[in-house]
């Protein structure tokens, strides 16, 4: 199928409070957008006490995305990038919601964590609102906060903190009442959710202050339609929205210049995070920025189909996921020359037993044998456990939550007995993966040079057949021996089988 739109890229990012779709289009120096949807879903309000997601809160998406999926008719999967945020971060039953959701859109959703969202915030707004001036960029989010310091296009700190407009609305005024104690209450839990930002993010570090999308700005709105400001936000003018609140007494009696209906309920858990922000981080002038998450969403994008363009041709290009995965290897002391040996054995075997794979397939299984041996820094034995500990639940820009976790499955599966990647590997790409991680560290189980070419792997169905030359089975006993035993343990999984075959 070709794209109906092929200089398109589109970007869904599934909010706490809203869900936003974003087309766009792209040219050196330029973004121009095609088309930009958004609807009030209010996710984050459905998380009951035990935080599962209700079937009510659960409709409100499906029905949401039912309608971005009609926009998106046309478009290839690889057009469209979709992430969600801190509350399918904290949803129990996120899993649950994720295949009914993924189905209703015909695309994989992406949950990607709060340093990641973060770092596509500042994306965006880099891109977008181009400096060179340290910044620091806030986003208020329904059920989270981003903050970030950067410089250019390069982000220099960034943090999310569990604290949003819609929390903090549905916890202090959730009686529709505007109170002062409900204010100070409110801003107490903000800033002590937010206190441990005070050094890293202290007025030192940035010239300018730049709120991002969401709470920004409908207050920036307000601030300018109400004549106040001209749609700067300052502590002054949060004050002026406060004493409002206070004027009206109650939520369903708040009538402002600015201040759009879908915003009414949340406006005063926004308020109480901004004016902390303000006054314990010294922002006397909040501008609002330009660009947001879903913009991140879509240059990311752009690098990484361009990475993956570059990678069949032969080149490097620029995937922040690489530049994560060689950080992690430093940071957890990693013997990267065997690294990239498995990888390259790995990758060899992988395109000859799986002609048709997609870029991504083959990526994530070179990331895989790049990080197989990072628990190694932890403990030798059970390595592998620990290596799919850490790349699990470490934070690493570019990846989401849920590619993490294939990746984490995959190193776990490097040794010993599958059983336990048995559910996974009812998936024949996974288990395809699996077998070529597998039989590649055991051809450099020596940790020295080895010929990547002089195993061959065919795949037909459920049965894989390993092919190599006598010559070199008889000058590699030791290596001989393990794949033997290598086809022990797939003839327990019951679920692929794996034969020897001299030529």
């Amino acid at each position: 199928m070709t794209s109906r739109f092929p200089d398109h890229l589109a970007a869904i990012d599934m909010g706490s409070n809203s869900f936003r779709l974003e087309i766009g289009e792209l040219s050196p120096g330029r973004y121009k957008r095609i088309d930009y949807l958004k609807e009030t879903v209010r996710l984050g309000a459905g998380l009951d006490k035990s935080g599962l997601l209700t079937e009510d809160a659960m409709l409100r998406g499906l029905t949401c995305l039912g309608r971005f999926a009609q926009r998106l008719r046309g478009y290839e999967a690889g057009q469209v990038r979709a992430v969600a945020t801190q509350t399918l971060r904290e949803a129990r039953n996120r899993d649950a919601f994720l295949l009914r959701a993924q189905e209703v859109l015909g695309q994989q959703i992406e949950v990607i964590s709060g340093r990641e969202e973060a770092r596509l915030i500042y994306a965006g707004v880099a891109r977008l609102q181009p400096s060179e001036d340290p910044r620091l960029v806030i986003d208020i989010g329904g059920r989270s906060t981003e903050m970030i310091l950067g410089q250019g296009r390069t982000p220099l700190r960034a943090e999310s903190f569990q604290v949003g407009s819609v929390s903090l609305s549905m916890r202090y005024f959730a009686d529709g009442r505007f109170t002062e104690a409900a204010f100070r209450a409110a801003q107490v839990a903000a800033g002590a959710e937010l206190e441990e930002a005070l050094a890293p993010f202290a007025p030192q570090h940035w010239r300018e202050a730049l709120g991002s999308s969401g709470t920004a700005g409908a207050v920036s709105q307000l601030l300018q339609a109400s004549g106040i400001t001209d749609g700067a936000i300052t502590p002054d003018g949060l004050r002026w929205c406060i004493e409002q609140c206070l004027k009206a007494g109650r939520i369903d009696k708040l009538s402002l210049p600015g201040l759009k209906e879908d915003r009414r309920a949340v406006i005063a858990g926004g308020l109480a995070i901004l004016y902390t922000l303000a006054t314990h981080f010294g922002i006397q002038l909040l501008q609002p920025a330009r660009g947001a998450l879903r913009q991140g969403v879509i240059f990311d994008l752009d690098e990484r189909l361009h990475a993956e363009s570059r990678d069949r041709e032969g080149h490097d290009g620029h995937d922040m996921r690489d530049a994560s995965v060689v950080e992690m290897q430093r940071r957890f002391e990693v013997d990267s020359t065997q690294a990239w040996r498995v990888a390259g054995v790995a990758d060899a075997l992988h395109a000859s037993a799986a002609p048709q794979r997609s870029p991504i397939q083959a990526r994530e299984l070179r990331w895989a044998c790049a990080l197989h041996e990072m628990g190694m820094m932890i403990s030798h034995h059970d390595h592998h456990r620990h290596s799919a500990y850490v790349l699990g639940n470490v934070d690493a820009a570019g990846f989401s939550q849920s590619q993490q976790r294939r990746l984490a499955e995959l190193v776990l599966a490097q040794r010993g007995g599958l059983r336990k990647v048995e559910p996974q590997l009812a998936n024949a790409d996974f288990a395809a993966q699996v077998m070529c991680l597998r039989l590649a560290i055991i051809k450099c189980h020596a940790r020295g040079p080895v010929d990547a070419t002089a195993l061959q792997l065919q795949l037909a169905g459920r049965q894989a057949t390993l092919g190599f030359t006598e010559a070199w089975a008889q000058t590699h006993p030791r290596t001989m021996f393990l794949l033997n035993e290598e086809v022990e343990a797939w003839q327990k999984s019951n679920l692929l089988k794996l034969a020897l075959k001299p030529r």
